[in-house]
């Protein structure tokens, strides 16, 4: 990557300095990685976050472990 390649999110081109990388890995494995913005940074926290939060108690069976 260049240090202006464009953001994952929205496309517009953003300098290394500020980019954000968020990989998810699975079992060691790297499922995805996304080079964002600021903003698009910060919407990805406030979906996680969201997601993490949506009501779901960590008795549940789901098989999902949040490491």
């Amino acid at each position: 990557m260049s240090d202006a390649d464009p953001c994952d999110g929205c496309g517009s081109h953003v300098s290394g300095a500020l980019a954000r990388t968020v990989r998810i890995t699975v079992d060691g494995s790297e499922v995805d990685s996304q080079r964002l913005c600021p903003n698009c940074f910060a919407g990805w926290i406030e979906r996680y976050r969201t997601e993490m939060t949506s009501g779901r108690s960590g008795d549940d069976e789901s098989g999902i472990i949040v490491d």
